[in-house]
C-alpha cells in the first residue's frame, strides 16, 4: 500500500507542476524546479519571455508559427521565426522590411553602364552598396535614328534582353546597344 500511496503522490505532484507550468505563473519555475530538472528547463524560457507575449499571438501547440500567420516579407527567415514561437509560446508580431530601401538603379543614374539592371541592383542587394556606374570608354553600338526605336531599326532576335530594355538603352545613350546572344 505504502508504495501505491507515494506513485499516486509523484502522479499528483507531477500534474501540479505541469499544471503551474503551463500556467506561467511566477511560482512555477520554483515548482518544476524542485520536481525535476526537465521541468525547469521546458518552463524557463517561457517565465522569462512572459512579458513578450502580449506582443505577439499565442502559439497553437503542435503547429509552426508561420503556418499560423503570413510571414510574406518578413526579413527573417522561417526557423528564425518558429524558433522564437517554441521557446516563447508567442509567434513573433510579423516585420515588414523597411520601405525606404530603393533599388540602385532607383537612386543613381546608370544610364550608359554596360551592365543589366538587374545585375546592378543585385550587387546592391548583395552588398549592401550601390555599385559605382561604369562608362563604357567610348559608345558602342549603332548610332540611334531619332525617330525609331532600336528594336525597329536592328535585328535583336535572340538577344537575351528585353524589347523596352534594349530600347531604353538606345533612349538614354543615343546608341542601339548591340546584341547580345543568349
Amino acid at each position: 500500500m505504502r508504495t501505491r500511496k507515494i506513485s499516486v503522490l509523484t502522479m499528483t505532484a507531477v500534474a501540479l507542476t505541469l499544471a503551474l507550468t503551463a500556467c506561467g505563473n511566477d511560482g512555477a519555475d520554483n515548482a518544476s524546479a524542485s520536481t525535476s530538472n526537465s521541468s525547469a528547463t521546458a518552463s524557463t524560457p517561457q517565465s522569462n519571455t512572459a512579458k513578450d507575449k502580449s506582443s505577439g499571438t499565442p502559439a497553437k501547440s503542435d503547429t509552426k508559427c508561420t503556418d499560423q500567420l503570413n510571414y510574406a516579407g518578413d526579413p527573417r527567415s522561417n526557423a528564425e521565426i518558429n524558433s522564437i514561437g517554441e521557446n516563447t509560446g508567442t509567434c513573433p508580431p510579423v516585420q515588414k522590411p523597411s520601405s525606404d530601401t530603393k533599388k540602385c538603379t532607383d537612386q543613381l543614374n546608370y544610364a550608359g553602364d554596360p551592365r543589366s539592371n538587374a545585375e546592378i541592383n543585385s550587387i546592391g542587394e548583395s552588398t549592401g552598396t550601390c555599385p559605382a556606374p561604369q562608362k563604357s570608354s567610348g559608345p558602342s553600338g549603332t548610332p540611334k535614328d531619332p525617330d525609331t526605336k532600336c528594336t525597329d531599326q536592328l535585328n535583336y532576335a535572340g538577344d537575351s534582353r528585353s524589347n523596352a530594355e534594349i530600347n531604353s538603352i538606345g533612349e538614354n545613350t543615343g546608341y542601339c546597344p548591340p546584341v547580345k546572344q543568349k
